[in-house]
């Protein structure tokens, strides 16, 4: 259960994570500044942003694996120090980093039992735990396997298990699917969902876009340093993902195209090439991609005013742009 920090700034909330001015300066580089972040208990926050954003030292940071230049960082309420005053609050933190080594000489058994002893696990609890943790990682039949015999994907799973065996509250995973196929990705987040449903707050930092609008209830943007944005991905795609609607039509596209000039709501719209039409349309007429402002109930209206006009419809699909659009154009408006 998490603590309230009673801080001006923070009053009457519950976060696992909460910074104040946090900056880090590497002689005459600011990695991360003057970063202000809160995550909320249970929430799995996606940290996205281009390489040399600061993602890494954020992370590092929070983590206690790096001493910020100024500010201050709050996990679960208590301020978080790097010296011995408060080793039970980093008991409380995972830490994944992208290139934490293997000890490839061990079997996977023996990789785990070896972190387990180094947080105190004791028996039996420690023999349950490693069971319940291969079990989750789905390596259950490699326990008496050397980690040199795994594959890439199969060692991401044990360095996860490893992070997770004492059970934290907080986990921090720094490009945990890095060079990992689309399977060993699927697997990865299938995990990361288990561990949210039994309470554990995740901050992920990825450049797989897709798995992270997946994952997470909230995300932040990172720009040279800065965090530059940082909201639940629900209000994320209500201010700043445009709907989309895919329409065919066997027709003439011209009428198509009068009827879409009608609709106040309708911004723009493009043809698309034969290549990329859905194939439902590809006996005549054509497809637009239309840019759309209206909601769910507008896009109704539109359907039923394009079949008033007697426009023979074949596909009418309406979708949002995804999370890398949403970042791609952030980017654009950070560098113009």
């Amino acid at each position: 259960m998490g603590i309230r920090y009673q801080g001006d700034k923070f009053k009457n909330t519950m976060l696992s994570i909460a910074t104040e001015g946090l900056t880090k300066q590497f002689d005459r580089h600011v990695a991360v500044n003057d970063v202000e972040l809160q995550v909320e208990i249970g929430e799995v926050y996606g940290l996205i942003g281009p390489n040399g954003a600061g993602k890494t030292t954020l992370i590092r940071m929070l983590a206690a694996a790096e001493e910020p230049t100024l500010g201050k960082i709050y996990i679960h309420g208590e301020r978080l120090l790097r010296d011995d005053s408060n080793l039970h609050l980093k008991q409380l933190l995972g830490y994944l980093p992208d290139d934490f080594p293997l000890y490839e000489d061990l079997t996977v058994w023996d990789y785990l039992d070896y972190f387990a002893r180094l947080y105190r696990l004791r028996q039996p609890h420690r023999r349950w735990r490693l069971s319940e943790i291969l079990e989750l990682v789905d390596l259950s039949s490699k326990r008496h396997s050397l980690v040199a015999t795994l594959s890439r994907g199969m060692k991401q799973r044990l360095s996860l298990a490893r992070t997770i065996i004492h059970q934290p509250l907080l986990l921090l995973l720094d490009e945990p699917v890095s060079g990992l196929d689309p399977i060993a990705r699927m697997k990865f987040r299938e995990i990361v969902k288990v561990l949210q449903q039994e309470g554990m707050t995740i901050l992920i930092s990825s450049h797989v876009l897709s798995d992270l609008a997946e994952l997470c209830t909230s995300v932040g943007i990172m720009e040279l340093g800065y965090l530059v944005e940082s909201a639940s991905l629900e209000e994320l795609y209500s201010r700043l993902s445009r709907q989309q609607i895919i329409l065919s039509t066997l027709g003439d596209m011209q009428e198509l195209e009068v009827e879409l000039k009608n609709n106040p709501l309708v911004k723009a719209w493009e043809v698309l090439p034969p290549g990329i039409r859905p194939a439902s349309s590809m006996a005549g007429g054509g497809s637009v991609k239309v840019n759309f402002s209206g909601n769910t109930q507008d896009s109704a209206a539109l359907l039923r005013s394009l079949v008033a006009a007697n426009i023979p419809l074949t596909e009418f699909h309406c979708t949002q742009e995804d999370l890398e659009t949403i970042f791609l154009k952030l980017e654009h408006k950070q560098v113009s």
